[in-house]
């Protein structure tokens, strides 16, 4: 896995984390993700300095601006594209698992055409 993808599924994780609870921590990471503490302590330094989260001095995780925008993008794309595979008859697990590959690698022209095709065929707008 590429640090790039790992970094996106924390950013996702921790954003998911601050919608259910307004105190997230590396700790609660680790157990959403099924991580390691170290592996965790890692990353979290690492998107630290990448400018994507702020820690408090209590331990509190928050995401910065930039963080949470790139969270939001892929938890657009997870929750769009499991709901397409879903749609074509794949079973659920089988969907979400693909569609949390798939969003790290697939295009924004490629992304943006298959929002607008499932926009068009479900009558979202």
């Amino acid at each position: 896995m590429s640090m790039r993808e790992s970094g996106e599924m924390y950013l996702e994780t921790i954003l998911i984390l601050s919608e259910r609870s307004s105190a997230v921590r590396s700790i609660d990471v680790g157990e959403y993700m099924g991580y390691s503490k170290p592996s965790v302590s890692r990353a979290v330094g690492l998107l630290k300095r990448e400018g994507m989260i702020d820690i408090d001095g209590r331990g509190y995780i928050t995401l910065t601006p930039a963080g949470e925008e790139k969270a939001r993008n892929i938890y657009e794309r997870h929750t769009l594209l499991s709901r397409l595979l879903i749609n074509l008859g794949v079973d659920e697990k089988t969907a979400i698992d693909d569609a949390c590959r798939i969003e790290h690698y697939i295009s924004e022209t490629t992304f943006e055409a298959i929002k607008r095709h499932v926009r068009e065929h479900s009558g979202d707008s």
